[in-house]
């Protein structure tokens, strides 16, 4: 994974990002001033704020992916996944408690399916194999953004925007069950919120179950030579489903799930 796009050019991009970031602050689509800004150009900057982030001792625990519910693609004007890192400084247990709503411009919420994994999974392994990989399942919540106003981007520039990634809240860790692995393709979610917004989604949405937005991500990776493969331990969250939904400090949020032996969640922010 080269790409067109000058060192120079990726280099200066992921400054400018990182600062973005840093102070809360937004900027126009890369997309739309850099013609030769593509997915290759985007993960290459992508790698490059992972390797700032970690030397200021940020560690990632994880990973997320992004847009693998193929049913909010035209209200994104996305055309496909994509993924990013998950810091220790991003990730929390829901808990009882009120959270602080992450400084980040835009926020959305997005239900999700995370797993654990207590060994290293690999491309091309089905199933049922990527489920023995798996310590733990949990269902929580990620908070995402936009670095640029109105949510307004292509998929290249969410790649080399940490993923969109602002938290990732995890609900109880449970284990991946026989009966937990067959119901992930078919189980319903609603998720509630202020002012009566309801909305709904079921596991099929993302990529036809959440195992097989992993298996995804494992090919993805797989091409990237400049990825680090999944390891043993790590996290990976694996996309929202239902739509996003825009939040603000007072907000709670409740959701229900039907047809899967997982308990729904609830998070509120101060």
């Amino acid at each position: 994974m080269t790409g067109s796009m000058s060192d120079a050019a990726i280099k200066a991009h992921t400054a400018e990002l990182l600062d973005a970031y840093d102070s809360g602050r937004q900027i126009a689509p890369i997309s739309e001033g850099d013609a030769d800004f593509d997915a290759d150009s985007a993960y290459r900057v992508a790698h490059q704020i992972t390797a700032l982030r970690e030397a200021r001792r940020e560690r990632r625990v994880g990973r997320k992916i992004g847009f693998t519910n193929r049913t909010i693609w035209p209200i994104y004007g996305v055309s496909g996944p994509m993924w990013g890192p998950v810091w220790d400084t991003t990730l929390h247990e829901i808990g009882d408690g009120l959270h602080t709503l992450p400084p980040v411009p835009e926020p959305r919420l997005e239900p999700e399916i995370a797993f654990g994994l207590k060994s290293a999974p690999r491309a091309g392994m089905s199933d049922t194999e990527l489920a023995k990989c798996v310590d733990w399942v949990s269902h929580g919540f990620e908070v995402v953004f936009s670095p640029f106003p109105g949510w307004r981007f292509s998929g290249a520039d969410c790649a080399a925007a940490f993923g969109l990634h602002g938290s990732l809240y995890l609900g109880p860790r449970l284990p991946l069950t026989e009966s937990i692995i067959d119901q992930l393709p078919r189980f319903r979610i609603a998720l509630e919120g202020p002012d009566g917004k309801r909305l709904t989604g079921c596991g099929a949405d993302v990529l036809d179950g959440p195992l097989r937005a992993l298996g995804y991500l494992l090919g993805t990776l797989a091409t990237d030579p400049g990825a680090t493969p999944i390891g043993e331990g790590e996290i990976v969250t694996t996309g929202t489903l239902t739509d996003a939904v825009p939040i603000s400090s007072g907000d709670r949020w409740t959701t229900q799930l039907d047809g899967i032996h997982l308990p729904g969640a609830t998070i509120a922010f101060r």
